[in-house]
């Protein structure tokens, strides 16, 4: 049984950093694209960043690009976001994913329905 579990979360002030981290439990998270989402309060959950097994490329929703990047260690099995120069609309809870799908794609890597497995989420808030 696959289990994803965040942390890292934290309040941190505007202009500052946090590393989330997205460890997998169960089977080897090595053959899975993970994808990280975001929800704020009283909006829907968006897709922030998510990165390829096959060959690590990434892909970032545009108003993180040069300011977040995602990574994974596979002999630890997680996934990581470092998220720098925050902003206060960073504020959400982050939930890291496991895509269902044989590939992840430009065109997919945002769609909820692809993905089988979520953690619980880790609270972010930015924030002087």
């Amino acid at each position: 049984q696959w289990q994803l579990v965040e942390s890292g979360g934290g309040l941190v002030q505007p202009g500052g950093s946090l590393r989330l981290s997205c460890a997998a439990s169960g089977v080897t998270s090595t053959y899975y694209d993970i994808a990280w989402f975001r929800q704020a309060p009283g909006k829907e959950r968006e897709g922030v960043s998510c990165i390829r097994s096959s060959d690590g490329s990434t892909f970032y929703t545009d108003c993180v690009k040069g300011r977040f990047t995602i990574s994974r260690d596979n002999a630890k099995n997680t996934v990581y976001l470092q998220m720098n120069s925050l902003k206060p609309e960073a504020t959400a809870v982050y939930y890291c994913a496991r895509y269902r799908g044989s590939v992840l794609y430009r065109s997919t890597w945002r769609d909820r329905a692809m993905y089988d497995y979520w953690g619980q989420g880790t609270q972010v808030t930015v924030s002087s």
